[in-house]
């Protein structure tokens, strides 16, 4: 189980990454959506620092699994706070992309319990 945190672990990190980078130069595939359910422009660093220290976390978590349990959870809230946004603005076309990296940011935490 430990090798099926270390790859889950690092293939959300990248996601996580690529998502953090997109939200700091303003992508516009990705801004442009957030803009639409009502998320100020001024939060897109904050959130991307989160995803940034959710990467870290995860990746850390190889070596000190509690860490990783931790950001494992942090990921699931950030992630479920994305759906609730998008819920509340009745955004249903928006869901796939968060509900996907929630599924994702499961896994990790579950196997990181596993493997203590």
């Amino acid at each position: 189980m430990f090798i099926a945190y270390v790859v889950v672990a690092c293939l959300l990190a990248l996601a996580l990454v690529a998502s953090a980078r997109a939200k700091l130069t303003r992508d516009e595939k990705i801004t442009a959506g957030m803009r639409q359910i009502g998320v100020q422009e001024s939060w897109f660093a904050g959130l991307a620092a989160l995803e940034i220290a959710g990467a870290l976390g995860l990746v850390a978590g190889i070596f000190y699994r509690p860490l990783g349990i931790a950001a494992g959870i942090g990921v699931v809230l950030y992630f479920v706070g994305a759906i609730i946004t998008h819920l509340r603005a009745k955004d249903t076309k928006g869901l796939p992309a968060p509900t996907v990296m929630l599924l994702l940011g499961v896994t990790p935490l579950l196997l990181g319990i596993a493997t203590v």
